[in-house]
Parts: structure tokens; sequence; C-alpha cells
């Protein structure tokens, strides 16, 4: 029967390698030439900022981390429209294409999950348990602004994406 330590253990390893696959596989879809998704842009636009104003609920009673995320999001906004600007677009007849400027995205995404991380492997050093309650992300005005950058970035981008599409509108060959 393994100890406590050796289950904790094995937590914390299946939680690195899950966190280091998904920020993999993220970023491998994130360079290159994509395809318009119709659905992708819309659920980014409707979940993001559902899950900001659920974090801005929870964080009732940290208004800084309120604050921040806020302050984020419009730091986000304005990434998200340089991403756009910086976002190569092609209508071709096997559909609609954008190749997008890797660097921001990543960057940020990266950011979160050093950020993550960071948080993680102090409460790893101060002996305590990985238990997402007690990390309390609400609590860090730094972790809630660079959340508030990512979801205004992702859902400025989402938007140019679409207004790119209705600006092409009648142009674009027919989607598969």
């Amino acid at each position: 029967m393994p100890t406590t330590f050796d289950t904790h253990l094995i937590t914390v390893i299946l939680v690195i390698a899950l966190v280091a696959w998904r920020l993999y596989s993220r970023m491998r879809r994130m360079i290159g030439r994509q395809r318009l998704s119709t659905v992708r842009p819309w659920l980014t636009i409707v979940l993001f900022p559902l899950i900001v104003a659920l974090v801005l609920t929870g964080s009732v009673l940290h208004p800084t981390a309120a604050l921040a995320v806020l302050a984020g999001a419009t730091v986000g906004t304005a990434l998200g429209l340089l991403g756009t600007r910086l976002t190569k677009f092609e209508a071709t007849p096997a559909g609609l294409f954008y190749t997008p400027n890797a660097h921001l995205g990543i960057a940020l995404s990266l950011l979160l999950v050093l950020r993550l991380g960071y948080r993680f492997v102090m409460l790893q050093l101060n002996g305590q348990r990985f238990d997402p309650q007690s990390m309390q992300l609400g609590a860090s005005p730094l972790t809630m602004a660079i959340f508030g950058t990512l979801a205004g970035y992702y859902v400025a981008y989402a938007i140019g994406l679409l207004r790119w599409r209705s600006r092409i509108g009648s142009q674009a060959p027919a989607e598969h």
C-alpha cells in the first residue's frame, strides 16, 4: 500500500504531466495556418466573459483582485486588437484561413501557466498538499491580472476573426 507521500508525489507528477501536455498541444495549434471555424470564435466570445463574470463574483471579498481582472482584460483587449492586425488572413477556394501571430498567444498562455506553476511550487515548498481550494487564486491580484489579460486577448481576437469574416462576406468561398 503506497504511503501518503507516494500518493501525493504521484498526484504532483500527474498534474505537471497534464499541464505540460495541454500546453504543448495548445502551442502546436496556435502556430501556423488554421482554418477559421464557424463555432470556435463564438464559444470564445460567450465562455470567456462568463468565466470572467464568475471570477469577478468570486472575488467579491478581494476588490483588488477584481480590479486586477478588469485591468488585465483591458490590456488583453489591446493585445487582441494588435494580434488581429498582425494576423495573416486568407480566403481560398478551400475555405477561410488565418495565421495568427504566435508570439502573443504563446506568451500570454505561458505567462498564465508559469504563474500557476509558481503558485503550485510555492505550496509544495511550504509542505502543503495540492488542493485547488487552498491555492486561493482569486486572492492574488497578479494571477487575476494575468487571467484577465488572457481572457481579454482571446475575446478581442475572436471578435477580430468574426469581423474579418463579415467583411469578406460574399467574397468568401463556400466552406465545406
